[in-house]
């Protein structure tokens, strides 16, 4: 298993141009997901069968509903984490046995895309740029508000953001191998559970001198269901608090994709909103001040609610702008904590 050390000064330079001909290692970490497998593994077994790409590498990270027999079936090749090692580990293991010049992680409930692996050639072949991700399409699979509202978010953020990236996204993304290898893989210690493993690999991707190239063309269908009280749920426990102990532990907070610049004056605007809905019910502004609210939600979010509304239409982009206030609200909630918890402590050590 690859383990954390130090940086190298750099990753840039060091390798030469990947080429049309580098070979490619998929790695997908698995637990209890054999009926996504079912959806999942063929397109890349395909792939495979093609010689687009050198294997496919499923990692059985302690599964028990069959999901390594199922992999197995399909034409995969089949690993065994060594237990429940949470994705970060499960990943680190399938690395430290690929043999492909380019590692190629996709999540067991994202599907493919044909074409993707010239798209991923491409951008490695790009000077200095050592790692590739992608973006879900506009089409996620399940049909409930949650699932609709939590996909197309991140549709969007993908679609938008910078070219030139500041983080990674192990959904559906890629990194030269010998990378990698130098910056000591997924920090599996420190994420054992599904959080933001990718997000803190990416940072050091860059930090070593790497680029890393944000591709909204590389799409990819998530089949993941989100019920309401999940996706807060992990948005809180599982993002938004681990991404901002990352980020004030760095002294640096992203000024990209939902946490850029843009979206925190979004955050503040919701919190102004939030404000005016309660002065109105308290009788201390006009009833049209939520309207004139409203109006300003809408206008700073436009974009969001366009998507929404070419998707799923009107009605859904309403109720959908309308929860995103909420996340906006949670989200920052959970910023402040993190920053009383990092300031109370540089108090307490000083």
């Amino acid at each position: 298993m690859l383990m954390q050390r130090e940086l190298p000064e750099t990753v840039a330079h060091l390798d030469a141009p990947i080429g049309a001909e580098a070979t490619i290692s998929v790695i997908m970490p698995v637990f209890n997901a054999a009926h996504f497998l079912l959806r999942t593994l063929p397109p890349l077994v395909k792939m495979l069968r093609r010689g687009e790409i050198l294997e496919v590498i499923v990692v059985d990270d302690g599964a028990t509903d069959g999901s390594a027999a199922v992999a197995a079936e399909l034409g995969a090749r089949v690993i065994s984490s060594g237990g429940r090692l949470g994705p970060a580990g499960a990943r680190n293991v399938a690395a430290a046995q690929a043999v492909g010049d380019i590692l190629w992680f996709v999540d067991s409930d994202v599907v493919a895309r044909d074409g993707s692996p010239a798209r991923i050639r491409a951008a490695l072949n790009e000077t200095d740029v050592v790692a590739v991700f992608g973006s879900y399409d506009d089409r996620p699979d399940a049909p409930n508000f949650g699932s609709q509202y939590k996909n197309l978010l991140h549709h969007h953020h993908h679609q938008i953001g910078k070219r030139d990236a500041s983080t990674f996204w192990a959904g559906c993304g890629a990194v030269l191998r010998t990378t990698y290898q130098k910056i000591g893989g997924f920090d599996a210690k420190r994420y054992r559970f599904p959080s933001i493993e990718d997000i803190e690999l990416g940072y050091r991707m860059g930090d070593a001198g790497g680029k890393i190239r944000l591709d909204p063309a590389l799409l990819s269908t998530h089949l993941k269901y989100w019920s309401v009280p999940e996706l807060v749920r992990v948005d809180i426990l599982r993002r938004a608090m681990p991404w901002a102990r990352l980020m004030l532990n760095r002294s640096e907070v992203t000024d990209d994709l939902n946490v850029g610049m843009i979206e925190r004056l979004r955050a503040g605007l919701a919190g102004l909103a939030l404000m005016l809905v309660l002065a109105t019910l308290g009788g201390l502004v006009p009833l049209w001040t939520p309207l004139a609210a409203f109006a300003m939600v809408l206008a700073a979010n436009w974009k969001l609610f366009s998507t929404f509304r070419e998707v799923r239409g009107a009605p859904f982009a309403v109720s959908a702008l309308l929860f995103h206030q909420l996340y906006y609200l949670y989200s920052t909630v959970a910023f402040v904590w993190c920053w009383l918890e990092v300031r109370i402590g540089r108090t307490v050590r000083a």
